[in-house]
């Protein structure tokens, strides 16, 4: 599993006290994964909520590249044919075949870049079409 995490504070909705708020992402079964767990100091107020899907809620997102930073997804090799990348970014992302082209020729050049989780799980798409890659933790 992968994941990533981090601890934010806010306003309470309910009494304006302090808010703690653990919100992060992780991979199930190559699944993206997102959640967030929180509490006021000064009342009961509490929440833990979870969800899945392909585009997390940028605040998470935001949040965890703020803290952690981003993560650059590359080509590790020379491929003969961009097919399937492409096969695996609209597997992976359901994109247009416009979208997937414009992405898999970022991926060839300079990267794809998101947090650390995302790029991680297109990893493993890209891997199990035999696409060999890496992901580097930008600073």
């Amino acid at each position: 599993m992968i994941t990533q995490g981090v601890q934010v504070t806010g306003r309470c909705s309910v009494c304006g006290g302090t808010t703690t708020c653990d919100v992060g992402q992780f991979s199930d079964d190559g699944t993206l994964c997102w959640g967030t767990e929180g509490r006021c100091a000064d009342c009961s107020n509490g929440w833990c909520e979870q969800d899945s899907g392909l585009v997390t809620p940028e605040n998470i997102r935001q949040a965890l590249l703020q803290e952690h930073g981003a993560a650059r997804l590359r080509l590790s090799g020379d491929l003969l044919s961009l097919a399937p990348v492409l096969q695996a970014l609209r597997s992976a992302r359901e994109l247009s075949l416009y979208e997937a082209r414009v992405q898999a020729t970022q991926l060839a050049k300079t990267g794809l870049i998101g947090t650390h989780v995302e790029m991680e799980i297109l990893a493993v798409h890209l891997r199990r079409r035999s696409i060999v890659v890496n992901v580097e933790t930008e600073a």
